[in-house]
């Protein structure tokens, strides 16, 4: 399940440093979260759908490596965007 080029291009606008930034982590994080968020709600009508959920599993550990990244370059880059994207309970 990707999410449309609109909601990417949205999603780059407000967490990019710039119009044309794609590849920080805060942009790749946020595009990652929506996908995760876009499976999830797939599984509340697909339970029993085992090939997406490896999917999801894998789409759940790249962000975590990627979070653990931005964690270790700017602790105060990684607190904001936890708290942008409300990760954290």
């Amino acid at each position: 399940m990707s999410i449309s080029n609109e909601k990417k291009q949205e999603l780059i606008k407000s967490y990019g440093l710039n119009p044309n930034d794609t590849g920080s982590p805060e942009v790749q994080i946020a595009i990652w979260t929506a996908e995760i968020n876009n499976l999830i709600e797939h599984f509340k009508t697909h339970a029993k759908d085992t090939h997406s959920r490896l999917g999801l599993m894998k789409k759940v550990s790249r962000r975590r490596h990627l979070l653990d990244y931005l964690k270790g370059k700017s602790e105060s880059r990684y607190q904001d965007l936890i708290k942008k994207l409300d990760l954290r309970k």
